[in-house]
């Protein structure tokens, strides 16, 4: 052995210091890759919709009922089997309906427990003991590890168990350890959660999706563009501010920013009260239904207003210093025709639809003015000081990226940049260009040196690209021809507002380009996966997310309630088990409070895309591959200690 193996056995011989130590650890990580693979849990598009995601993180996509009928079968009624669904997603809320209502709450206790102690043993069948063990709550890791382990006398277990339950329902604990086993069953669902981009933006509740995502014990974050928005407002980039602001007030969810986030709107509601309450702001009208009064409505109209005349103005700087960019053709505000209420677009001039631009210089259309100034100062500051949005970005950097690859499955947000003959596009970045694996991992180098980097040039490159990630034609997450906001807002006419797809798009069952892709990434195409949301599945239009014959999910299914008239459905799920892919297709949730009063579940319809001819074995992970490298390396270890080459530590 060399010296450098030498030292290396050295090091390791301080965890195992005597050759059973090896063997006995060798043994144990032998036995793990035997067992069949997790299950990975793939969600994209939540845009803000808690509630809905929430429910099928408790349920899995069904996959808790399903484990309830397969113990039960008839042993329990159907209503007796959703009530024990009901009480495993919100066990606190569950457990107090059902005990006030329980004509002997003793009884109530007993088979309550026993039936989640056989349920919770299903779900641990495919994790080893010591792996239960660390999910284990402390103060009941003890009893629960005992409840969960059968010794094979039926007789014996039964009153041993029934001996454990009467004491812990004697002392008090009964409910307390109901929750424990409720959480434990819904852990043990889900191995690994993916969520693959575009928490924030349309819905009402992003920071408490990011709250329940940074409690969860194993996940990985693909960024979206609604994502990295906000990570750029978040470090002050004026225009990804704009859009923040502009795009919660187009919802009307300023809440998110003013509750959730403390974010101090009203200096920019006086000013935009002074400047547009006598104006109609006939073009900036709310999306979707926002549970608002009349009130409230008007001051997000003329907020919105505000905001996409200072972000147009922006946008315009941003661009003049960004040359390479290439966004060029998207300062409009200076092909403005103020007097006839004009805008000349790709050799054509449209009539806008709205023509009150009080803020606006036609001399010099891209200044702000005093006022505008001032309040975009003061968001800055109410951004970058806002401590509970720093916490949330910064759990993007520590559990995402641009893209994940995992299990031999690559994972991205919307797609790699492509050229309409399927080659990988060029997109300049600061000077120098990129394509494909090589322009993912450039633009996460400069985002994550905005957060991080002494320099404070390269700072300001990475707040910048995190806003041409929004929304410029070569950003992977975008994916389209151009970001047509203003389009959108001022001409009617819809050839003027179209965005083309990237050719990702049109490419997809294209099985050379797909197969390119996974080359390009180190990816087997005999076996890989991608999966990406971005843009919604018209399900009701006949779209299937299952492209490439398999080789391609696309899971944006219209989570937030804007999309669902485009989808027809409430959200798409993945589960990826060790049988093979099943696609999950959700209904709306009607309320939490329905889940949990009425016991109304999530309808969702479960499809088989891929079933392995071979069960999946941890042998065959990630996981797999690192066990076998450690297993590796006790082996030198266990063959130095034999030989004498290295001395137990007895």
């Amino acid at each position: 052995m060399d010296a450098a193996e030498k030292r290396y056995l050295e090091l390791l011989s301080r965890s195992f210091p005597t050759a059973d130590d090896a063997a006995t650890e060798i043994i144990n990580l032998t036995a793990i890759t035997s067992l069949p693979k997790g299950t990975e849990f793939f969600a994209s598009d939540i845009h803000g919709e808690y509630e809905a995601f929430s429910h099928i993180l408790r349920n899995a996509s069904g996959t808790i009922r399903m484990k309830i009928d397969d113990v039960f079968g008839d042993g329990l009624t159907e209503a007796e089997k959703q009530s024990l669904a009901t009480l495993v997603y919100y066990p606190h809320e569950k457990t107090a309906i059902d005990v006030a209502e329980a004509p002997d709450v003793r009884a109530w206790y007993t088979d309550t427990l026993l039936r989640l102690i056989l349920l919770a043993r299903r779900c641990s069948q495919k994790n080893t003991r010591s792996r239960v063990r660390k999910a284990l709550p402390a103060e009941f890791a003890y009893i629960m590890e005992e409840l969960l382990t059968e010794n094979g006398d039926r007789e014996d277990d039964d009153a041993y168990y029934n001996t454990i339950v009467a004491s812990v329902i004697e002392t008090g604990q009964a409910e307390a350890l109901i929750r424990e086993f409720c959480l434990l069953v819904q852990r043990l669902s889900i191995d690994r959660l993916h969520i693959v981009g575009d928490i924030y933006d349309r819905g009402p509740h992003p920071d408490i999706i990011m709250e329940t995502l940074m409690r969860h014990h194993a996940i990985d974050v693909q960024w979206g563009n609604h994502d990295v928005v906000w990570m750029g407002a978040a470090l002050g980039q004026w225009g990804c501010i704009a859009h923040v602001v502009r795009n919660c007030a187009r919802y009307g969810n300023l809440s998110i920013l003013e509750d959730a986030y403390g974010i101090n709107l009203l200096p920019l509601a006086e000013f935009a009260r002074r400047t547009y309450e006598d104006d109609p702001c006939v073009a900036f009208g709310l999306k979707g239904d926002p549970d608002l009064t009349e009130r409230e409505r008007e001051m997000n109209v003329m907020i919105q207003k505000a905001m996409a005349i200072m972000q147009f103005k922006v946008e315009g700087r941003l661009i003049d210093e960004n040359p390479g960019f290439g966004l060029q053709d998207r300062k409009l505000l200076d092909k403005i025709d103020y007097g006839r209420g004009t805008v000349a677009l790709d050799g054509k001039e449209y009539e806008l639809t709205d023509k009150l631009f009080p803020t606006v210089d036609p001399a010099n259309p891209y200044a702000l003015t005093p006022e505008e100034e001032a309040v975009m100062q003061r968001l800055e500051q109410a951004f970058v000081g806002c401590e509970k949005l720093q916490r949330h970005m910064r759990f993007f950097l520590d559990a995402g990226g641009l893209y994940t690859i995992y299990n031999g499955n690559l994972l991205f947000h919307a797609c790699v940049p492509l050229n309409e003959d399927g080659s990988l596009m060029e997109v300049d970045v600061f000077g120098r260009t990129y394509k494909g694996r090589e322009l993912y991992d450039v633009m996460e180098r400069h985002v994550r040196e905005a957060f991080s980097s002494d320099d404070g040039e390269a700072r300001r490159r990475g707040r910048d690209l995190m806003w041409y990630l929004w929304l410029g034609a070569g950003s992977p997450l975008f994916a389209k021809s151009k970001m047509a906001t203003f389009e959108l807002y001022l001409i009617a006419e819809k050839e003027a507002r179209k965005e083309v797809k990237n050719p990702f798009y049109s490419l997809m069952d294209d099985e050379a380009v797909i197969d390119g892709i996974f080359r390009e990434f180190g990816i087997d195409p005999d076996s890989g996966h991608i999966v990406c949301g971005h843009v919604p599945v018209k399900v009701k239009d006949g779209e299937d997310p299952v492209r490439c014959g398999g080789k391609v999910f696309t899971i944006d299914g219209g989570f937030a309630k804007a999309y669902q008239p485009t989808t027809g459905i409430a959200g798409y799920t993945l589960i990826s088990n060790s049988y093979g892919f099943v696609l999950a297709a959700h209904e709306p949730l009607k309320s939490r409070e329905a889940a949990i009063d009425e016991e109304v579940d999530i309808h969702s319809s479960r499809r088989v895309v891929e079933r392995v001819d071979r069960r999946t074995l941890i042998a065959d992970t990630d996981t797999g591959t690192k066990l076998k490298a450690q297993i590796a390396d006790l082996q030198a270890l266990l063959s130095a200690y034999r030989s004498g080459e290295l001395a137990e530590r007895a």
